[in-house]
């Protein structure tokens, strides 16, 4: 239901809420947000602006053009159910204070203008997407780097590592061994009331969940899966998410991470993402009479999407430890092929119905570090590309890729093995982000240069396991 500024300030009365908190993502996919007493809330806010410095944060304004205005979406209202002081969160897209025009550079203003491109392009009117988020919960983490010592020390309750622990009032075993965390039942699943506590907020704020269930590796490892919805819509869902599950988890004295590769030795955290595209309320991506219910439009869109792959995870896995996790084994789809069962294809098509409405596509090499509205964005580009230029991918392959010979694996292209290869795939390839000015040549510009800046601060560092390959070589 659509939500106007009177609709809003009409939820604030009936709800006594005393807090507005404004929020907009950075470049990078931070959460930002500053809070108003709610009695300061006007309709005129809705359109004016509220003012905040935009120098101040990560890959947005210089100090000499800092002045920026982020404007409440009404349509975004929620109240947020972690906090004690009754507060309503608006989340803001970004304008120019002297040209009121949306900022090139607000993730959300990217999105919005995918949505548009897709729509003046002819092709489909709506692109859904579903990510499958990953994340562990700890319940100690401790790290330091400085120019004399570099650790990381990470525990939880259900690790393998503690079944030797002396705990007070005796260890009660029941620890989850290395990929051996997928369903486990409770008490091995330690995590079933705080990841109901997590869904619960989660629908009560409105979003749709599917389920949730513990993931492979020991230590916490979990997922929340959300049911579809569109473009901008997803990326706002997947931002609530984070949240609560972050916050959610600190109130059981957890801490939560999305890191995809905390934890050496065992399954990494991805973040799956299913799409497709609709015209007119009908699916487009089906077709009985060919591979795997794929229609054509389905298989090109995969085609843009593989072709664009290196581009893409410049965006879409966007860490250095990003990279950890795409390696060989573990289940890492770093195959850029398509299957329909392979777990190591970076593109799965999932076979639970074959209703025209569930198919769809699975691009399994994203984790959830990505700024959503950047990332689904950027694979919607793709896929348009694909279609519009009917790039065929490799043929599908359905066996186990890890048993074929060097031979028969000799033509599949893989996955950049680091942030800087990405980095670089992206600089030389990126005018299909451009069609439309969905992306600008300073957003790629500036997300380059910010995330060049994180690469080299990892190379410039000796690594802990470097003393115990060569200290005494």
């Amino acid at each position: 239901m659509s939500m106007t500024p009177k609709d809003v300030l009409k939820l604030i009365k009936d709800n006594g809420i005393q807090i507005v908190d404004t929020r907009f993502t950075d470049l990078f996919g931070g959460w930002q947000h500053y809070s108003i007493p709610a009695s300061r809330l006007t309709e005129d806010m809705f359109e004016d602006g509220l003012g905040f410095d935009g120098s101040s944060i990560k890959g947005f304004q210089v100090i000499n053009e800092s002045d920026m205005l982020m404007v409440p979406d009404p349509n975004s209202a929620f109240i947020d159910p972690t906090l004690k002081v009754p507060t309503l969160v608006l989340i803001c897209d970004i304008i120019d204070p002297i040209t009121r025009q949306p900022y090139s550079r607000d993730p959300r203003t990217v999105a919005r203008k995918a949505e548009a491109y897709l729509k003046s392009s002819g092709i489909a009117d709506t692109a859904y997407f579903g990510p499958e988020a990953e994340f562990f919960l700890f319940s100690d983490v401790r790290f330091s780097q400085a120019a004399d010592h570099g650790f990381y020390f990470l525990d939880s309750p259900e690790a393998v590592w503690n079944t030797g622990a002396e705990v007070e009032g005796g260890n009660k075993a029941y620890r989850i061994r290395h990929k051996e965390g997928y369903f486990p039942v409770p008490p091995t699943d330690t995590l079933q009331d705080i990841r109901s506590e997590m869904i619960l907020k989660m629908m009560e704020i409105g979003i749709d969940i599917e389920l949730h269930h513990h993931e492979v590796a020991t230590a916490g490892q979990c997922e929340i899966d959300m049911r579809f919805d569109s473009l901008v819509n997803m990326a706002d869902k997947l931002q609530k998410y984070k949240y609560i599950v972050r916050n959610v988890a600190r109130a059981h004295g957890l801490t939560a991470t999305f890191m995809p590769k905390p934890i050496f030795g065992d399954n990494g955290s991805g973040m799956h993402t299913h799409q497709s595209l609709w015209k007119d309320g009908e699916p487009l991506f089906f077709d009985e009479a060919r591979y795997a219910l794929l229609s054509e439009m389905a298989e090109y869109y995969i085609g843009g999407v593989l072709h664009h792959a290196p581009a893409l995870l410049a965006i879409c896995a966007p860490t250095t430890n990003s990279y950890r996790r795409l390696v060989p084994g573990f289940e890492a789809p770093i195959n850029l092929v398509y299957s329909v069962r392979n777990r190591s294809a970076a593109i799965r098509i999932p076979t639970y119905s074959s209703s025209p409405r569930s198919r769809r596509i699975e691009f399994r090499a994203p984790d959830a570090m990505c700024n959503p509205y950047l990332a689904f964005a950027a694979m919607l580009m793709a896929g348009l590309d694909g279609i519009q230029n009917k790039i065929t991918p490799p043929r599908p392959l359905d066996v186990d890729i890890y048993e074929l010979s060097p031979e028969e694996k000799a033509d599949i292209r893989g996955t950049p093995g680091s942030l800087s290869e990405a980095l670089d795939a992206l600089e030389a390839d990126h005018a299909f982000l451009l069609k439309g000015n969905v992306f600008t040549e300073d957003v790629i510009a500036n997300y380059i240069e910010g995330k060049r800046k994180e690469a080299v601060a990892i190379a410039l560092r000796p690594h802990p396991y470097e003393f115990m390959m060569y200290y005494d070589a």
